[in-house]
């Protein structure tokens, strides 16, 4: 394989720096989902943790090593996980930590970005202005900008998922993976290609929200003017160049899915597996939903990257309707 920018001795060394209540997250076959769904499907729960989400991973290795490099501040820009993350991993540090989202973020994840001691600044537009925001709020108090898949550690954060798979799981065809950002379809896909490059590598995204699986297609950077997702974590317009060339030398594939799908994977795992998911984790169950005879008699891993969801949102999305069934 190529080289990415991440280092398998690094993503060892990184298990050290992450508080251990992140770390070993439950992985399990969960047969329920598998009659709908038509192949084995064993998930990687990555909601059961503090933040509710796999970000601290990465966030823990940045806060470490900003902290023994003698740094008492940073900043990142959030669509609401990432920030959460970096409060909590900033607090556990005594960093100051400021967060900047669009107000039009889903409430539960800005008041636990509020509750951790962080500022947290509002900003009237996407995440794609609450980066140039952040961006200008580290140059004018030179602090340390956090940026989510740009800096390695958060995707060798990430990755530590994939070396938790690869050691505890049974045999796997394929891993179905978010992509948004790009740090945890990078870093786990870094770890599957190092040690079982058999294995598939497939990214989801979003219909509604296509920039990184479109550059992923063309092999350079494809912009897109808006986002019109219920995925709000995955949500991005303007890939990140050095993300891509990673993506590039570890995805098999990047699938787009509908609105319906998603909705339909959060049933799906609200009725089957028990569990509270937002969007963007459901992005794998709809993966499989929109294409069953690619995965008909395969072991699928998928990875339930999050749970932080406005409840009343979750009860319009989730409240009512059918699976939608393939002839």
């Amino acid at each position: 394989m190529q080289e990415t920018r991440l280092d398998t001795a690094r993503i060892r060394a990184a298990r050290r720096l992450i508080d251990p209540v992140f770390l070993d997250t439950p992985l399990y076959r969960c047969e329920a989902l598998e009659p709908g769904l038509g192949c084995a499907v064993s998930i990687k729960l990555e909601t059961v943790n503090p933040v509710r989400s796999f970000k601290a991973r990465g966030t823990e290795v940045v806060v470490s090593l900003l902290a023994g490099n003698g740094s008492r501040a940073a900043v990142c820009a959030s669509a609401g996980n990432l920030g959460h993350a970096l409060a909590w991993s900033g607090r556990g540090q005594g960093l100051d930590i400021t967060v900047v989202a669009s107000r039009f973020a889903p409430a539960a994840k800005l008041d636990r970005i509020r509750a951790l001691g962080a500022r947290l600044e509002l900003v009237d537009g996407d995440f794609e202005m609450a980066r140039e925001r952040a961006a200008a709020i580290a140059r004018y108090d030179g602090i340390r900008l956090v940026e989510d898949s740009l800096d390695v550690e958060t995707c060798e954060g990430a990755a530590t998922i994939g070396l938790e798979l690869l050691d505890t799981a049974p045999s796997f065809d394929a891993v179905l993976i978010a992509l948004g950002g790009g740090a945890l379809a990078t870093g786990v896909g870094h770890m599957v290609k190092a040690l079982a490059p058999e294995v598939e590598v497939i990214c989801v995204q979003p219909l509604g929200a296509p920039a990184m699986t479109l550059s992923w297609r063309t092999r350079g950077v494809v912009t897109t003017d808006s986002t019109d997702t219920i995925a709000d974590g995955v949500a991005g317009r303007r890939p990140i160049p050095a993300v891509l060339d990673d993506l590039l030398l570890v995805a098999d594939d990047a699938v787009l899915v509908q609105e319906a799908s998603i909705i339909a994977g959060m049933r799906m795992l609200l009725d089957h597996a028990g569990l509270v998911v937002e969007p963007s984790a459901a992005l794998g169950i709809a993966a499989i939903l929109e294409d069953r005879d690619r995965f008909a008699g395969r072991h699928v891993v998928t990875i339930v990257c999050g749970g932080n969801v406005d409840i009343d949102a979750y009860h319009r999305w989730v409240g009512a309707g059918s699976y939608p069934h393939r002839s």
